[in-house]
């Protein structure tokens, strides 16, 4: 039996059926799409042709392209990284990168064809596909980011300053998933650190020290404008000494138990004293030195450091004895 050739309305068909499994395809891996941090500066790419099975184009066309925070601004002169992937997926599923420029505006030499196109300010950004013609003018494509910045500071009390090394930040999407978890954006983020977003609301976690000094808020990033946010602890340091007698030098070697007026431990350490950071409330301080036990009770109040200092010859029992009305862990004399 002879085979017949394929009717060609049916054949016609076939074809347009492949091209939308490609285009599906593409869409896919770009979903997938992360974005990369930056990579060095390459700023144009020849003769590279992005349709498979086609002969790359014998003249490439120049590209450029530009970006602006929002639609009525200026062109940004700095701090953008360009980067051109090819639509089509490669082996592993994702989109070949094809170039990259870091700057302003970026020129780039591309073949005729398809690309897909990321602009990132920070950790803003924004893909657009762009679509290169073989004859006509040489496109010029201006991306919106749509962004802005925060800066986020923090304070104890009213207005005491709370040192650098003692604060971070970490921002967090607005969007509560199912889970309950929110997206993390950015985690130890310093005090006084332009981040630089998409315009939208943001979930901003602050820590004060490592302990329990916790405060959250939600700031809104708007468009073309940098914010500043500050974030009021309630909290101070205190350092916590033994001493034989007022003024006297921290006694070495004593183990150190804090708990909260309802007997949780928030801290334990061994050292001659300790420095930590708690939110305003009261606390019980227990001292273990040798095979005597010492505590004092003391209070914080938000932006006031203060020094407590546990006298040996104040509240001493042997260890695992605990003094009446105490609720100091147990602690081998060894």
């Amino acid at each position: 039996m002879k085979s017949r050739p394929l009717p060609l309305l049916f054949a016609a068909a076939m074809s347009i059926a492949a091209q939308g499994i490609v285009a599906a395809k593409a869409e896919d891996a770009f979903k997938s799409f992360k974005q990369l941090d930056s990579t060095g500066k390459t700023t144009k790419l020849n003769a590279f042709s992005p349709t498979m099975g086609r002969p790359a184009a014998a003249i490439s066309r120049e590209v450029t392209l530009e970006a602006k925070l929002v639609p009525n601004g200026e062109v940004m002169k700095s701090g953008l990284t360009w980067r051109v992937f090819s639509p089509i997926p490669g082996p592993d599923g994702k989109l070949p990168l094809v170039a990259t420029a870091e700057g302003g505006k970026a020129d780039f030499h591309l073949s005729p064809g398809d690309y897909f196109v990321n602009v990132a300010f920070g950790r803003a950004g924004i893909t657009k596909k762009l679509n290169v013609p073989a004859d006509g003018a040489a496109p010029r494509e201006t991306l919106v980011l749509d962004a802005g910045g925060i800066v986020l500071k923090g304070v104890a009390g009213k207005d005491q300053r709370i040192p650098d090394k003692q604060l971070t930040f970490s921002v967090y999407s607005s969007d509560v998933r199912d889970d309950g978890e929110r997206g993390l954006i950015m985690a130890n983020v310093a005090p006084n650190t332009i981040i630089r977003l998409n315009a939208g609301k943001y979930h901003v976690v602050s820590e004060y020290g490592d302990i329990n000094s916790v405060v959250r808020a939600d700031i809104q990033v708007e468009a073309g404008k940098l914010t500043e946010a500050t974030l009021t602890h309630r909290a101070a340091q205190v350092t916590l000494k033994l001493v034989s007698q007022k003024g006297g030098e921290a006694i070495a070697d004593t183990a150190w138990s804090v708990l909260t007026a309802g007997g949780d431990v928030v801290s334990e350490s061994v050292s001659a004293f300790t420095t930590m950071v708690l939110t305003e409330g009261d606390y019980t301080a227990i001292a273990r030195n040798k095979d005597k036990i010492f505590q004092k009770e003391f209070s914080i109040k938000a932006g006031k450091n203060v020094d407590v200092e546990v006298m040996m010859r104040d509240q001493h029992q042997t260890a695992g004895a605990p003094a009446p009305g105490a609720t100091a862990p147990e602690i081998d004399a060894d």
